[in-house]
């Protein structure tokens, strides 16, 4: 099995690799440590000290933060505990008329507002757009998922992760 170096994994995270090399790491069986590594370069593309556990996005993580697990943007700006839906702590742009909905389709057909809006959950501190939904207007907005931190580690890992201090 080929192992990449963790040089190699930040070129892929940056997207500077050539693309038949980038080609030939995403199809080839992943190395055991390629996580480690992949998050590894993550910590070091931020500016603060929180152990990222988990990317839920380009930009978005689950950290460890003292004596909790939090959704945290790049920039530093925590949206709370990560088992919480971190959109409703965001910025939100709801696109739900003609006018604005224009403003991201110029040049095609709109969807029908009555039927569809669309939303941009932001960074409320830099600005970064983490997610877009289309939804019926109304609608919740969408939690998209709670994982399980402990069993991806043990199961899919190989590595326990340290229990959160519960005395706090």
């Amino acid at each position: 099995m080929t192992s990449y170096s963790k040089e190699v994994i930040a070129d892929l995270v940056a997207g500077t690799l050539p693309w038949p090399q980038t080609r030939r790491i995403m199809s080839a069986y992943k190395d055991d440590d390629r996580f480690f590594k992949y998050v590894a370069v993550l910590q070091e593309r931020v500016g603060w000290k929180d152990p990222i556990l988990l990317p839920v996005g380009d930009h978005l993580f689950i950290c460890q933060s003292g004596d909790e697990r939090v959704t945290k943007c790049e920039c530093g700006h925590s949206f709370g505990d990560y088992r919480k839906n971190w959109k409703l702590k965001a910025a939100i742009i709801v696109r739900d008329s003609e006018e604005t909905l224009r403003e991201i389709y110029p040049n095609s057909d709109l969807p029908d507002p009555d039927w569809m809006e669309i939303r941009e959950f932001i960074c409320p501190e830099c600005g970064t757009l983490h997610e877009v939904e289309a939804a019926a207007p109304g609608y919740p907005i969408v939690h998209d998922f709670e994982p399980d931190l402990e069993g991806f580690y043990r199961d899919w890992l190989g590595k326990p992760l340290e229990p959160l201090n519960k005395g706090g």
